[in-house]
């Protein structure tokens, strides 16, 4: 039975490409230059800020994204950077029965410019919000907190092997897969063959098909 379903932010409804051609804009390098740095870093399994070490050591993030702030091009997340099935498929979730969330690892302003899309969920939180980080135990602690039902009955869905299924699952969530971006299509033959997740997708649509008979009303 799953009560809640809680979905990861970045390559899972969003699709990043925006932001990391912003950033890459930001700190002077070519876009394909940036992506495939970024792609590189990705394929040894690190974390995704070790891109802007390569090209500028000692890159501190959140003091850049002040700046870019303070210079009118801070993050911006708008209608155009949804993926095309994130509204019909949190719908369908949520008159199939499912209380629906969205908690990953963003900024306090990712969360109110979340909330202004009137996405159809019961709720919005973020890293940046609850001061802890995936894959931190503590950040699915408050997922746990966030969401109705016990850990059991709460599924979680991400493209991020590290950051989402083995933290969420380690929390004694569900876990599912979205197979997109680069991570979700890097590791998904990996996370299948090992049975990391409990279920892999291609598309948030197909996630809803595979889980809607088990979604239940929160008691």
């Amino acid at each position: 039975m799953i009560r809640s379903v809680v979905f990861d932010v970045g390559e899972t409804l969003l699709d990043d490409t925006r932001e990391f051609g912003a950033w890459a804009d930001w700190i002077g390098v070519p876009r394909h230059t940036f992506s495939a740095v970024l792609g590189a870093v990705t394929a040894a399994g690190h974390n995704n800020a070790l891109t802007f070490q390569y090209f500028r050591p000692g890159f501190d993030m959140d003091y850049e994204r002040r700046l870019r702030e303070d210079a009118g091009r801070g993050e911006i997340i708008e209608e155009q950077d949804l993926y095309p099935d994130v509204r019909p498929a949190l719908s369908a979730l949520r008159q199939g029965g499912a209380w629906v969330g969205i908690a990953g690892n963003q900024t306090a302003r990712a969360a109110a410019l979340l909330r202004k899309l009137g996405l159809p969920c019961d709720a919005i939180a973020t890293s940046g919000e609850w001061g802890a980080a995936k894959p931190d135990s503590e950040f699915f602690d408050h997922v746990a907190e966030f969401a109705p039902g016990a850990r059991e009955q709460i599924l979680y869905v991400g493209d991020h092997r590290d950051n989402d299924l083995i933290p969420a699952r380690n929390a004694g969530m569900k876990c599912a897969l979205i197979r997109r971006g680069p991570w979700g299509h890097l590791w998904a033959d990996e996370i299948q063959r090992e049975g990391l997740a409990d279920w892999v997708a291609d598309s948030l649509d197909d996630l809803v098909e595979m889980i809607i008979d088990q979604c239940h009303p929160p008691s």
